[in-house]
């Protein structure tokens, strides 16, 4: 009954919802971020080496969260469309087959890590003492894997049916617990980098624990767990996977793809690497209100979609994008202005600065294109289609990015090209992600 209630509080007022969605989870995201600088701090405190060893584990579990998350949009918009077709049985077998698919990939990521756990850093470039100390920090990562796994799946289950504030609240738990137990395992019990592992492992399992809490045994949430109910059901985990399995692979290649450019601008300088680097975590603390609207708009679209409220449907897209645009374009102004200001903050290397602020530059003129890519792929996998975001990454980072980049490095361009080829690469992106959606839209008789 609580479900129905919101998706119809939804319906009366789709703009206030939709931030009601929005701002826990930009929250979220930015205390992840909070701790992923503290964490890192308190382990260079221990030296170059362990900040290194850390770095060489963090490309394996990119991986396992990339996996989890995009099949965890599959999850929240399959649970959505149900909802909006008030099909409750369904939506708890969507989030049923959800925990079959948890235990699926625990498995098989845990004996991965068990069994080749070495030889996957051997084969990232780790060597020596560095390889030692990366294993001794994995070892301890993989008692974690269910846990992370588990808790990105509650996370896409909740979003599913409109709640993002208990996610929020759990994730915040476990950041504060995180904060507390690293120095304490790393320094007082001088435990080094398996005592920040150790740290947070404690914490996904509280987090773990919050959500079994919450689900199974408060059941304060309108989807319920019904061993006895449960009908294995081939359709459901095909939506999921027609949409997580693209979003993963996309998250994937933007990965990928960020390591490549860090390989055509060393040949540029290291400095340039330096600058990349540092915009690009500008970016992504710029990003998060985008991340925030096109999650929330992944929930909000799909109830609408299941429910055909078609009028509202248009409505929500049309303002979601429209605020998209209005931040994007604020954060180009504040940012093209205070470039010279913000960037001292995070170098003191005149020649970073100097690239860093002309890239920044560059790059914010087509923020609001981003945010539009954003809002539509996210469109697209409410509808049930995923094919759009990996398409649309293909294009910008493989076929147009890459290319050009290399290209105009080896004919001797200087590196503002290199920071052109981005800029034109987002705008196709983005006008190939906008028509994606418009030829949903049209294919599934909205518009």
């Amino acid at each position: 009954m609580e479900n129905q209630s919101r998706l119809q509080t939804f319906l009366s007022n789709p703009s206030r919802s939709l931030w009601t969605m929005a701002v826990p989870i930009i929250a979220g995201m930015m205390v992840q971020t909070l701790f992923n600088v503290v964490d890192i701090m308190f382990i260079g405190w221990l030296g170059a080496k362990e900040v290194t060893a850390v770095a060489f584990v963090s490309p394996l579990f990119f991986i396992i969260i990339g996996l989890t998350v995009g099949l965890g949009a599959g999850v929240t918009a399959s649970i959505a469309q149900f909802i909006g077709k008030k099909d409750k049985k369904n939506a708890d077998n969507c989030a049923e087959h959800t925990i079959l698919l948890g235990i699926g990939i625990t498995l098989i990521l845990s004996m991965l890590g068990i069994f080749f756990g070495e030889e996957l850093l051997m084969l990232l470039g780790a060597s020596g003492e560095i390889l030692d100390i990366a294993y001794i920090y994995l070892k301890v990562l993989l008692y974690g894997i269910g846990l992370v796994v588990f808790s990105l799946f509650f996370r896409a289950i909740l979003a599913g049916e409109g709640e993002t504030k208990l996610p929020m609240i759990i994730g915040l738990i476990g950041t504060l617990l995180n904060l507390i137990l690293d120095p304490i395992f790393i320094f007082v019990l001088a435990y080094g980098v398996k005592g920040a592992a150790l740290a947070t492992v404690i914490s996904q399992a509280v987090m773990f624990v919050s959500y079994l809490f919450i689900i199974f045994i408060r059941k304060s949430t309108y989807i319920t767990f019904n061993i006895k109910d449960f009908e294995y059901t081939p359709s459901i985990l095909k939506t999921i996977f027609k949409i997580g399995i693209p979003s993963s692979a996309a998250m994937l290649i933007m990965s990928f793809g960020q390591a490549v450019m860090n390989g055509i601008l060393i040949n540029y300088s290291s400095e340039a690497v330096a600058a990349y680097q540092i915009v690009s975590r500008i970016d992504m603390l710029l990003f998060m209100p985008i991340l925030g609207i096109g999650i929330s708009l992944t929930t909000m679209v799909g109830m609408f979609f299941g429910a055909k409220e078609y009028k509202k449907l248009m409505w929500i897209i049309k303002y979601g994008i429209s605020r998209a645009v209005y931040i994007t374009t604020f954060s180009v102004i504040v940012l093209f202005i205070s470039a010279e200001m913000i960037l001292p903050w995070f170098s003191n290397n005149k020649e970073v600065l100097d690239i860093g602020v002309a890239y920044l530059r560059i790059i914010i003129l087509v923020y609001p294109a981003v945010g539009i890519s954003v809002i539509c792929s996210r469109i697209c996998q409410a509808l049930g289609e995923g094919m759009p975001l990996l398409v649309t990454t293909v294009t910008r980072v493989l076929i147009l990015t890459a290319p050009l980049s290399y290209y105009f490095y080896i004919t001797g361009k200087p590196i503002e090209w290199v920071w052109y080829a981005q800029a034109f690469a987002i705008l196709v992106a983005a006008t190939v992600s906008f028509f994606w959606m418009r030829f949903y839209l049209k294919k599934f008789a909205i518009v």
